[in-house]
């Protein structure tokens, strides 16, 4: 008796599965949680100490940052 070639996935169905999978690997993993309750504790700390013109100056600098990141 011989096998039946398997099914070849078309580039759609295989991205998709590839996609599905990394999805499911981010989301069972703690990869978007700070390291430790502390380190949490020390952001939140710093982000009252500093004033409204100085954390409108480090947001206007990453937003900066990430738009020449995504222009090169």
């Amino acid at each position: 008796m011989t096998k039946k070639p398997k099914a070849r996935m078309d580039e759609i169905e295989l991205a998709k599965s590839v996609f599905d999978e990394i999805i499911e690997e981010t989301e069972s993993e703690n990869w978007n949680k700070p390291i430790s309750k502390t380190a949490q504790k020390g952001g939140q700390i710093r982000a009252k100490k500093l004033s409204d013109e100085r954390k409108t100056e480090i947001a206007k600098k990453a937003a900066q940052t990430r738009w020449q990141k995504s222009s090169k």
